[in-house]
């Protein structure tokens, strides 16, 4: 697997690809990083990373175009798919994405896959909160989730917020 580190506003990033697509985007500290070690470094395999990640930061890029390619069993996939329809500057729940996908019984599954989303900020985990609207749980950190959300707030009001 190719990778290369991103500096960003919240910290060094390190992403990871391979033939498919982007499959690890990572906090310097993040809780769970990679699963394997990576060796390959090739920093001039993401230019569009870079590219992508910078027009986010300075607030010209609501949506990511990159090809992903992300590890897991098809459940997990499911959520990580359903958070990249999350609109920028919005927020969900547990139990919001739960019910999209079959029953609010699957809030649990769904925040064990959220907190397993190995692609961090391109498939926004961090747009997803408590039932009550609360910052919960960030492999990077609620300070980073913070971070985030404020970055993505299209206005004072917070317009399309639960909180």
């Amino acid at each position: 697997m190719r990778w290369t580190v991103v500096p960003s506003p919240v910290g060094d990033l390190t992403v990871a690809r391979t033939d498919a697509g982007i499959a690890g985007l990572w906090f310097a500290d993040h809780r769970g990083g990679p699963g394997e070690t990576l060796t390959d470094r090739d920093d001039a395999a993401f230019d569009d990373v870079r590219e992508q990640l910078g027009e986010y930061f300075a607030g010209r890029r609501t949506r990511f175009d990159l090809p992903l390619a992300p590890r897991g069993d098809a459940f997990a996939r499911r959520v990580w798919d359903a958070l990249t329809r999350i609109p920028c500057g919005a927020t969900s729940t547990y139990g919001d994405i739960a019910r999209a996908l079959g029953g609010v019984g699957y809030s649990q599954a769904v925040g064990v896959a959220n907190g397993r989303n190995p692609i961090s900020i391109v498939v926004p985990c961090h747009r997803v909160v408590g039932h009550d609207g609360a910052l919960v749980g960030y492999a990077g950190g609620l300070w980073r989730k913070r971070f985030l959300l404020d970055l993505e707030t299209p206005d004072a009001e917070g317009a399309g917020r639960l909180f």
